[in-house]
């Protein structure tokens, strides 16, 4: 059992996913922050003009993407890296093409 858990440890690919892991976890948090800059930003564009800015509207879209692609990934959901590692998201989540038993 010692032997199977040091095999384990010794792999490489575990601790470069562990790096991975650490970077996504940065950049999620910053990305939490830009989604409070892009609500506030729209909250005061409908306020001062009455209309919904479009372009952030599907950078919003995106970047919720983003940050579900980063959740699916920490939670061993998927082998997939996200952004920069992949391309950036555009529109909703597929969720099938993220999941490892498809």
């Amino acid at each position: 059992m010692k032997e199977e858990i040091k095999q384990r440890l010794e792999k490489h690919e575990t601790w470069q996913r562990v790096l991975y892991m650490l970077f996504f976890i940065f950049i999620y948090t910053i990305s939490k922050f830009l989604i409070v800059g892009v609500m506030l930003f729209q909250f005061v564009t409908i306020i001062l003009t009455g209309n919904i800015n479009e372009q952030l509207l599907k950078f919003g879209q995106n970047l919720s993407t983003y940050l579900y692609q980063i959740t699916i990934f920490l939670t061993y959901n998927s082998e997939q890296r996200p952004f920069p590692f992949s391309a950036w998201p555009d529109g909703a989540p597929n969720q099938k093409a993220y999941y490892l038993d498809e």
